[in-house]
């Protein structure tokens, strides 16, 4: 039996119609169906630009990716922004582990690092940080380090982007494991703690690979250990600070994105699939590796669990120091 007309009528009536999520937020079947705003919360030429471009790059056939930056508040500025966006999936945050580490050194966030956000994707990994010293210092090893930091408690300085940030944390977690007291010097960016350390004005960082690396190989800067699990490929005779003496350490910062709460779960799948497509790409894989990043490509439920626990840690790790909020 045939359908009559009006019955094809009222199918492609309801077709054209927008589905409802459970949330009750309407789901366009075509999504995306136009450009997607991705706030990255620090100023332009960054790592999270690099990821976001290149990832745009391969999803151009899917979507385009407009890349806004929104620098201030030690990224709070522009990760309230999303918080407070419209849950329609054409607004995304793209921001790195700093996201669990403001709930811990910020008093009064105005907004829920958990509550007001949809995880898509921890995308990639760093492939860890390096652990160098200035060639002032005696040290060729993570245990003449420790030998050396607990000779003479505090003496020893490292220097970071400022309190709170990645290369704060490292070296902290390193003090508690290591039992070690090397005292924090804070800056107000990474090219700051690096240019003292070049100049001796501090003794060491736990920092980012690609940009320490020159420096290791001018012999202007000496490479202890890298933080991560396993070594890396550009610098495979230094070992990891696990292998170097430091049982269980690793600090791996992570990129990831993020849509408003109550975005449906359908944008969230389809945005993350088609970023994990797009790591998949041998040249992608090449781009990133020469970056100093592993591809992750996480499920949104793993990367909810990473981001809870990592704020839990970073919390109990600021109470051992005595780090509190501002």
């Amino acid at each position: 039996m045939s359908l009559s007309r009006t019955t094809l009528g009222f199918a492609a009536l309801f077709a054209a119609w927008p589905v409802f999520a459970a949330d009750q937020q309407p789901v366009q079947r075509d999504y995306p169906s136009k450009p997607v705003r991705v706030v990255v919360p620090y100023a332009a030429g960054g790592p999270m630009d690099f990821i976001a471009r290149m990832v745009g790059r391969k999803m151009q056939n899917v979507t385009t990716l407009v890349i806004d930056n929104r620098p201030g508040a030690g990224g709070a500025l522009g990760t309230d922004l999303v918080a407070k966006a419209a849950p329609d999936g054409y607004t995304m945050l793209h921001t790195s582990s700093s996201h669990a580490s403001l709930p811990v050194i910020t008093k009064s966030l105005p907004y829920d690092p958990v509550k007001d956000f949809a995880p898509i994707t921890l995308l990639v990994n760093s492939v860890g940080f390096l652990v160098v010293v200035h060639p002032s210092v005696p040290a060729r090893t993570i245990r003449e380090l420790i030998a050396g930091a607990k000779a003479q408690p505090g003496k020893l300085t490292y220097g970071s982007g400022g309190v709170g940030n990645v290369m704060h944390f490292a070296p902290e977690i390193f003090n508690v494991m290591a039992g070690t007291q090397l005292t924090h010097v804070p800056y107000k960016g990474v090219g700051q703690a690096i240019t003292d350390l070049l100049g001796g004005r501090i003794d060491t960082c736990f920092g980012p690979p690609t940009i320490l690396l020159p420096h290791v190989k001018a012999g202007k800067l000496k490479a202890l250990a890298i933080t991560a699990s396993r070594r890396w490929s550009e610098l495979p005779d230094v070992p990891t600070v696990d292998e170097a003496g430091v049982k269980g350490y690793v600090f791996v910062p992570w990129y990831g994105f993020w849509f408003p709460a109550g975005t449906p779960n359908q944008y969230v799948n389809r945005i993350r699939n088609e970023m994990a497509k797009a790591m998949e790409d041998p040249e992608m894989k090449r781009a990133f590796a020469d970056q100093g990043f592993a591809p992750a490509s996480s499920t949104a439920a793993e990367f909810a669990q990473t981001i809870v626990a990592e704020i839990e840690a970073n919390r109990r790790l600021a109470a051992r120091i005595g780090l509190t909020p501002e």
